[in-house]
């Protein structure tokens, strides 16, 4: 099996809490109950998805650092032998295949940084890596939100690039992908959002 059991991720994601601490952990968290309900509704399985959001941030273990987080999560769960979670965890950052486009310091050697751009160029996105992708952006350290919500969070954090409305127009036709398939909005899927919207 290339995801862990959800007993299994959540011991993996409460290690690398331990290691370093932060509201990654409870942004994961919603992010791994978003892909849980969107996915069920999506048919897609829900095991899966539900673990490759809860683990898609655990490249944080390794401390406060930014792009590197990526390929940290990748190597951490491609040696544990969960490839399809190592995917998740590299792809979630990238809504465009396009290394410049991610905000924030790129704090990764050469070597790795090769690696992200060929990964890039070579992976094929799936339902999976789209719907991790989107729940990246419904999910604070606090609950869920609004994908603009989320979108704000990050720039006041980070910044923009020349990248950043490309990328968001990526990310809304994932989200318009899913609710016509769906038939609803993916806010519908989410308890608790009205408060928080109204919040």
């Amino acid at each position: 099996m290339s995801f862990p059991t959800r007993a299994h991720a959540h011991e993996l994601l409460e290690q690398a809490h331990q290691a370093n601490p932060g509201p990654w952990y409870g942004h994961s968290l919603y992010a791994g109950k978003a892909a849980g309900f969107i996915g069920n509704a999506l048919g897609l399985d829900a095991d899966k998805v539900y673990v490759s959001g809860l683990l898609h941030d655990i490249g944080r273990y390794e401390g406060v650092y930014n792009l590197h987080h990526v390929i940290s999560g990748y190597r951490y769960l491609h040696s544990l032998g969960f490839d399809s979670c190592a995917k998740c965890a590299l792809t979630h950052s990238f809504f465009i295949k396009e290394l410049s486009s991610f905000i924030g310091v790129h704090d990764v050697n050469d070597e790795e940084k090769l690696f992200i751009e060929q990964y890039l160029s070579r992976v094929q996105y799936d339902d999976y890596d789209r719907l991790i992708q989107l729940c990246d952006a419904l999910a604070l350290s606090d609950g869920f939100c609004l994908v603009e919500q989320r979108i704000v969070d990050v720039a006041l954090r980070h910044g923009l690039n020349e990248y950043s409305l490309e990328k968001w127009r990526a990310l809304f036709a994932i989200k318009t992908d899913f609710e016509t398939r769906i038939g609803k909005s993916i806010y519908a899927l989410l308890p608790g959002i009205e408060e928080r919207i109204i919040r």
